[in-house]
């Protein structure tokens, strides 16, 4: 089975300083039908304008999983981690028993564009935790999270997977999703073709007892996803 969350029907608030979709409920927006998919509980897409963010709160009990696709992000918390994450980056924060942290465009004159996501740890009262990693891009699949940090990946505490795919214009991609698993494919940059249908940036693919992801990039520009592999 197959289902789909188009880009539009998201969540979607403005406060000024952020533009912010949600593929999921989250704060102000609820959506008794769109409440996460197997362990992925939340998918925010956010813009924060120039010079702004979300001053030090709280989190815990959840593996909190950001990847900033242009502009940099300032980041504090309450570990004592202080820096930068810049486009095309990826942080991973187990907030477990507690954390606090801050999060800044670091810029005053561009704004910062990021997904952040949020997936439900295999149990509660965590150590909390923080990792911070640039990989080097490549064509096709890139594990980036995963439960046991396989090939050098962000350690989340699930059984689950976080691909980021790339494909160059005009080609195609394929995912074989484990017997009993199940897959969420999101759509960073596109557009990309999915049995016969067009995908654009934001839209969201439930994919469950399906044996593979299958998908092409457009003739004349190249694309960018990201695929979890859930139980």
């Amino acid at each position: 089975m197959v289902r789909v969350r188009p880009a539009a029907e998201r969540g979607h608030m403005e406060h000024g300083w952020l533009k912010t979709f949600h593929t999921f409920s989250f704060g102000d927006y609820m959506d008794p039908a769109h409440m996460g998919f197997r362990s992925l509980r939340v998918m925010n897409e956010d813009w924060f304008a120039a010079g702004s963010g979300f001053g030090t709160h709280p989190h815990r009990d959840m593996e909190i999983v950001t990847h900033v696709l242009e502009g940099a992000l300032t980041h504090r918390d309450s570990l004592g981690h202080e820096g930068v994450v810049a486009a095309g980056e990826w942080q991973r924060m187990t907030a477990g028993t507690g954390i606090l942290h801050s999060e800044f465009n670091a810029s005053e004159t561009v704004p910062v564009h990021l997904y952040q996501i949020w997936i439900t740890p295999d149990r509660s009262g965590l150590r909390p935790g923080y990792e911070q990693k640039r990989f080097r891009p490549v064509r096709g699949w890139r594990l980036v999270a995963s439960g046991d940090g396989a090939e050098g990946s962000l350690t989340i505490y699930q059984d689950a997977q976080l691909h980021h795919g790339r494909l160059e214009a005009g080609e195609s991609l394929t995912y074989d999703i484990p017997a009993g698993r199940y897959a969420w494919l999101q759509v960073l940059r596109g557009p990309v073709a999915l049995f016969d249908r067009t995908f654009l940036p934001g839209d969201g693919i439930a994919f469950s007892e399906e044996p593979s992801v299958k998908l092409r990039a457009g003739e004349t520009d190249a694309a960018e996803v990201l695929l979890f592999d859930l139980p």
